[in-house]
């Protein structure tokens, strides 16, 4: 969606989509924010151990 298209929709339109886009983007934080406290966690608990399968040797 560029200006061009923007200009097309009216005020409650836009309105809602920014309201939808605010949400996302504060889950997304909320996500990245709980990502880094696990890795953070799993650093704290032992450093160079292997975290999970992407560590495993494939065959």
């Amino acid at each position: 969606m560029d200006n061009r298209d923007l200009a097309l929709i009216g005020d409650a339109e836009l309105i809602e989509e920014l309201s939808m886009l605010t949400t996302q983007t504060a889950r997304m934080r909320a996500r990245m924010a709980d990502i880094m406290a696990e890795l953070d966690r799993r650093r704290a608990a032992g450093a160079g151990r292997p975290a999970g399968p992407a560590h495993r040797v494939r065959r």
